[in-house]
């Protein structure tokens, strides 16, 4: 497909995601959940949305077919810090123990400032290459040394500023904010770095108060807050409901995202959906990781999963709770596959989740909806955005859904992107 080399240039009659195109009496939104559209490109932004067939005669044209057309994606819940360590850190039993009990070992033996560069690099030139414009990445910030990942990350975020917009958030296990210095430590860290406070909220008898000081120290800086919740299919399980109350107690007031939330698909049906509902009047949006939950969850030796271990994504979007969908872990022990391509867990998710009647508003999850949580200008496409794109061959939702999209073109800035994933003997250096 011949992309015109910048200047000013028009697709005609491509399918775009309704939900992601903003363009105000301008084409009439299919019953299918796509619009189809003639679009304009003129230095490196989008600077017409036309109904089909508009697009000026004079301009050079690429006839989509009624192929889609989807803006560059948002991944809201990855761990670069990790990514790619699998082949020397292998997790004996492919579950959520395993992993942590392999993941210290290699983070303090291994993990130097170009060790942990490296691998970022790799993962982001992944992402890259698949169409994705932005990514918040938890950075393990442990007790042993809390700015190991920051101090590799930083130079990072500054040499991919302008390609992938990168934004850290503390992973730190909530027994951690016992210590009020090291608390105000690693809040202050995020603080000078422009991240997000989180904590991954184990069960604990002190929890209440812990979850208390992450508020209160987040409220003090002006930070959002980002947590792994429940990432469990014990149904006995449910810090979820702390976290919330939490938050009513402090009248913490900043954003608020919570990401995995598995044991809320295994407790009582109307005990979750109260906690839910809750969620929805709070205003705290959900991020679902489907391939790594599925990878890790239920889980037994010689035995097939009986449960998908995914989040209920249907039921949180159906009270109002704004509801996305991310990578997490790439090719380590929490999660042995995936190449941070949102298109594959986008296909997971609807899979995974029945999100398929209808699919039409589920795109949002992996664009506008987590461009929205991070607060940033990104996932739609409207005119005087950027004309960040990704062309599939796909025209029906069955048939994006079917096959992986291998030949999709990838625009940035209204030029099409030369890239294609790095090869993985790049690392093999790395053991």
């Amino acid at each position: 497909m011949m992309i015109p080399d910048g200047g000013r240039w028009g697709l005609a009659n491509a399918a775009v995601p309704s939900v992601l195109l903003e363009a105000p009496g301008g084409p009439v939104a299919g019953p299918d959940g796509l619009t189809v559209c003639d679009l304009v490109v003129d230095a490196g932004r989008i600077a017409a949305i036309a109904s089909p067939g508009t697009v000026a005669g004079d301009l050079p044209i690429v006839d989509r077919e009624r192929r889609q057309v989807w803006p560059g994606l948002v991944d809201l819940h990855t761990h670069l810090d990790k990514g790619h360590i699998l082949p020397r850190c292998p997790n004996p039993t492919n579950d959520f123990d395993g992993a942590l009990a392999a993941v210290p070992v290699d983070r303090e033996s291994r993990w130097t400032a170009d060790d942990i560069s490296r691998r970022m690099d790799f993962a982001l030139r992944c992402a890259h290459a698949h169409g994705t414009v932005a990514i918040r990445t938890h950075l393990d910030t442990a007790q042993d040394d809390p700015e190991r990942s920051w101090r590799a990350f930083l130079p990072v975020r500054e040499a991919w500023a302008g390609r992938i917009d990168l934004q850290p958030s503390a992973l730190v296990p909530i027994g951690y904010y016992a210590e009020q210095d090291y608390a105000r430590r690693i809040a202050d860290l995020v603080a000078e770095n422009h991240g997000v406070l989180g904590a991954v909220t184990y069960p604990g008898p002190d929890n209440d108060a812990l979850l208390d000081r992450v508020f209160t120290l987040a409220a003090e800086r002006g930070l959002a807050v980002d947590m792994h919740v429940d990432e469990s299919l014990d149904p006995t399980v449910a810090e979820l409901d702390r976290v919330l109350d939490a938050i009513e107690r402090t009248g913490y007031a900043g954003p608020v995202t919570l990401g995995h939330l598995c044991s809320l698909s295994t407790r009582p049906e109307a005990e979750a959906a109260r906690s839910i509902a809750r969620m929805a009047d709070l205003g705290v949006a959900a991020v679902s990781l489907p391939m790594c939950n599925e990878f890790l969850q239920a889980r037994a030796p010689g035995r097939s999963p009986r449960l998908r271990g995914v989040a209920p994504i249907l039921d949180m979007a159906g009270h109002g709770v704004a509801v996305a969908v991310a990578s997490d872990n790439t090719r380590d022990p929490f999660h042995a596959y995936g190449d941070l391509d949102l298109l594959e867990v986008f296909r997971s998710a609807v899979r995974l989740g029945h999100l398929d009647l209808p699919v039409g508003a589920w795109p949002a999850a992996v664009a506008c909806t987590p461009a929205d949580v991070m607060g940033i200008a990104a996932g739609r496409i409207a005119v005087g955005r950027p004309a960040d794109l990704i062309l599939f061959s796909a025209r029906r939702w069955d048939e994006l859904l079917a096959r992986p999209q291998s030949d999709r073109v990838v625009v940035r800035a209204g030029r099409r992107l030369d890239a294609v994933p790095p090869d993985f003997a790049e690392l093999d250096d790395l053991g």
